[in-house]
């Protein structure tokens, strides 16, 4: 089984990514489960959501306490959230950020990607300046980083999850698979 969370603000997307990539796994044949963990939290306020993905049916119905990866939309949060909490060693710690990898050393027991997944949203007019929507870049970058799902299921699964602008999410995943870095934990 591999499990995921993913951290961000309230009304950036991580609940709708974790949905996007629990149905993108789906698709491709996997047993999945995804949830959010919020409580009165409001927009800005920081939430995690969780998905496990295994091909075996997933009976296990608890947060994620040892991810094998962590996906950060907002990366102000490794300042103020201890965001590789309960990572797995070697496991993988995605960024939006427009910096390198190798800028992070206080990571270096991970692998870290990054991909400025704010730029690319807002390229591709998701969100407004103040607040890009940059869930379905961060789960192109995801699939290219992890090889967990295809970047066509991501790109499936967002035409059927995504309410509007199909094609400019579709984009914006694409190209954040081909622009995301990864410095492997064994590189450094």
């Amino acid at each position: 089984m591999v499990e995921i969370r993913f951290h961000g603000r309230g009304g950036q997307g991580a609940v709708v990514a974790s949905n996007i990539l629990a149905v993108a796994c789906f698709l491709e044949d996997r047993h999945v489960q995804a949830f959010p963990a919020f409580g009165v939290e409001r927009r800005g306020a920081p939430v995690e959501a969780y998905i496990r993905v295994d091909d075996h049916k997933v009976l296990l119905r608890t947060n994620v306490y040892t991810p094998d990866h962590v996906v950060v939309l907002d990366p102000t949060l490794v300042e103020v959230v201890d965001v590789v909490r309960g990572l797995k060693p070697g496991g993988l710690l995605l960024l939006n950020t427009d910096l390198p990898p190798d800028r992070f050393p206080r990571f270096a027991p991970f692998s870290v990607a990054t991909v400025d997944a704010s730029r690319i949203a807002l390229r591709h007019r998701l969100g407004s300046r103040t607040h890009p929507i940059v869930n379905t870049a961060i789960l192109g970058a995801f699939a290219a980083a992890t090889g967990l799902v295809s970047l066509d299921a991501v790109c499936r699964a967002i035409h059927q999850e995504v309410p509007s602008h199909h094609d400019e999410n579709a984009a914006a995943a694409r190209e954040a698979f081909e622009q995301v870095a990864v410095a492997r934990e064994a590189d450094r």
